[in-house]
């Protein structure tokens, strides 16, 4: 069935472009049960146009025995030599909340689990692990611990094996929630890190995306790394790029060549909808400049 993005209920949308096809896979939470009820797996949409998405089409679907049976979240998908690798949360009852990696040939799937175990730590609630491979083509994952554990959220940067199917050293601290001054607590005290992804400016400054509670809701910024390191250290925009309760966002760019971002908003059940800005890059600074 083909829609458009209002007709799609999810959140924590990525977007994979893949030229050789002509396509873009789109990617997200289940809107209907991303806090409760039992989700079935992950899904994805197709465009040629990012306009008309024809599906969903089942991309995951959890074999009998899998330790997770809710709260699947955040799905992110990349090309990883001939195959393609998508990193996804999952939460268990008395079992932290991880990111998995899971492995497919297509980028429709199916895809089944990489490793054995989360990529986090086991005894952390950890969530939206996103892949970053730096100049020297290691591999890492960036992702949060969560407030419920920490209460100022906390982001982490761990170096991965190179088949990306388990950890290769101890996890880094990058930064806390608090350390943006557009971050604003909530009502019991706590910041949350939510969403990171990274991204190359023109200039080869590595930045981050990510989200938190700001003074309109959800709130999503930047953080520079000071080094061009995913190691850090990091500083934070004195502004956030989108603050009228949206976030959760990614950088991609078109089959023609342009960048682009996507992310949901509102942040409100069931009203969440992915969202395509086209972005500019001006002096080193981000804006957003049309939406689809």
């Amino acid at each position: 069935m083909v829609k458009k993005l209002s007709e799609i209920h999810i959140r924590d949308p990525y977007i994979l472009t893949v030229p050789t096809d002509k396509k873009y896979y789109l990617y997200g939470t289940e809107g209907s049960t991303a806090w409760s009820g039992q989700p079935v797996g992950f899904d994805s949409y197709v465009s040629e146009d990012l306009i008309h998405w024809d599906g969903p089409y089942p991309v995951f679907r959890p074999n009998p025995g899998f330790w997770s049976d809710h709260h699947y979240w955040a799905p992110e998908v990349y090309a990883f030599g001939e195959k393609y690798v998508m990193f996804a949360s999952f939460k268990a009852d008395h079992v932290c909340r991880g990111t998995e990696a899971l492995i497919s040939d297509h980028p429709l799937g199916p895809f089944r689990p990489l490793g054995d175990r989360p990529l986090t730590p086991p005894d952390w609630e950890c969530l939206d692990g996103t892949l970053y491979t730096d100049e020297d083509g290691r591999h890492w994952m960036v992702f949060c611990r969560e407030w419920l554990q920490v209460t100022d959220g906390e982001m982490y940067a761990v170096p991965l094996k190179p088949g990306l199917d388990a950890a290769e050293g101890e996890p880094k601290l990058l930064f806390r929630a608090s350390d943006a001054p557009w971050s604003k607590a909530g009502e019991q005290g706590q910041y949350v890190t939510d969403g990171p992804f990274l991204h190359k400016m023109a200039s080869g400054e590595l930045i981050m995306l990510w989200s938190t509670g700001g003074a309109k809701g959800y709130t999503m910024g930047i953080a520079r790394s000071t080094s061009g390191k995913v190691t850090g250290p990091w500083s934070q925009d004195p502004e956030p790029l989108f603050a009228e309760d949206g976030g959760h966002g990614m950088i991609f760019r078109d089959l023609n060549g342009h960048l682009r971002m996507t992310i949901h908003s509102p942040n409100v059940q069931p009203l969440e909808r992915p969202v395509i800005y086209e972005l500019a890059e001006e002096n080193g600074r981000l804006r957003y400049v049309a939406k689809n």
